[in-house]
């Protein structure tokens, strides 16, 4: 019987997959130390972050409640800055010294005015002996006496007046000639009194006026109706002549200027005795000063006010 041929074996070839391993390198395998040097190194490139968004229109909307908060924060603090620099100040005792304010604690009421005058030597770099101090329109004297008595309290003003040279006592020999020369008598004393206060009368108190008027030229009331007859004018002083012709006034001049003027007629004033028994001679000496004291008063009073405003 004849055989039948065998059948061919078919052969399948089988395409290699994509994802077939890439066979390692003959020299990795024999140097497994080799491998992380040749593996495929990441990329080096890197992405920026994305930063968050800091300003967006519902920020930029609280922007001026911020400002405002921060104008009122502002003010709150100015204010009570201010107000504790004013209580400071009215807790202490002021010290004019022409256009100077100078501010001092109170001592104890039973300090002797020697140690205030130190003080305020040591402050102005004065000699303690070149200036006056006047309190109440009286020029405090006795150095010895506790400041009390001249009723220096918080609040006080004192105006300080002089600082060249030494004050001097007037000479035994000038005082003898001039009471050789003209005894006093009450009435000598009086008649010095008036002459005193009829020239403040004459030739400061128009100033006053006039500095006043310029400090508030709007608040000066108009006058309705004929004109009051005028006396014969006296010598104009100098801020009266000045405002005439239309010159601009220095304000601050000119309160230092009467400020001082004042002061030294207060001196003046103060110079003037009167003897124990001459009670007519005092009480004028008393309105005189009072009154002197109260032009210096509203010339003060006025600067200050015209500062606060």
């Amino acid at each position: 019987m004849q055989q039948a041929a065998p059948t061919p074996r078919r052969l399948r070839i089988e395409s290699a997959s994509p994802t077939t391993a890439v066979p390692r390198p003959a020299s990795t395998a024999r140097h497994p130390s080799l491998a992380p040097a040749l593996a495929p190194r990441p990329s080096t490139r890197t992405t920026a972050p994305q930063l968050p968004i800091l300003f967006s229109p519902i920020h930029l909307a609280f922007v001026p409640l911020l400002l405002l908060l921060a104008r009122v924060a502002y003010v709150q603090a100015k204010h009570l800055l201010g107000s504790s620099t004013a209580n400071n100040k009215h807790m202490s005792l002021v010290v004019k010294w022409g256009r100077e304010r100078l501010h001092f604690s109170v001592p104890p009421p039973d300090s002797k005015l020697a140690e205030l005058r130190k003080q305020i030597a040591d402050y102005t770099q004065l000699p303690s002996g070149s200036f006056k101090l006047i309190h109440a329109g009286a020029v405090m004297k006795d150095d010895s006496a506790p400041i009390s008595a001249y009723g220096i309290k918080r609040g006080s003003t004192i105006a300080l007046v002089g600082g060249g040279e030494p004050i001097k006592p007037p000479s035994s020999k000038a005082s003898s000639a001039h009471a050789a020369k003209a005894p006093r008598t009450e009435e000598s004393t009086i008649s010095q009194i008036r002459s005193e206060l009829d020239k403040v009368r004459a030739t400061l108190q128009p100033d006053v006026d006039t500095f006043l008027l310029a400090l508030t030229p709007a608040s000066a009331p108009a006058h309705v109706g004929p004109q009051p007859a005028v006396a014969v004018p006296a010598p104009k002083p100098a801020s009266a002549a000045a405002a005439g012709t239309g010159q601009p006034l220095d304000l601050e001049r000119e309160h230092v200027r009467l400020g001082e003027l004042l002061l030294q007629s207060l001196l003046r004033l103060d110079a003037i005795s009167a003897e124990g028994e001459w009670e007519v001679a005092r009480r004028e000496r008393k309105g005189a000063v009072k009154e002197v004291q109260g032009l210096l008063d509203r010339l003060d009073g006025s600067w200050r006010a015209r500062a606060r405003s």
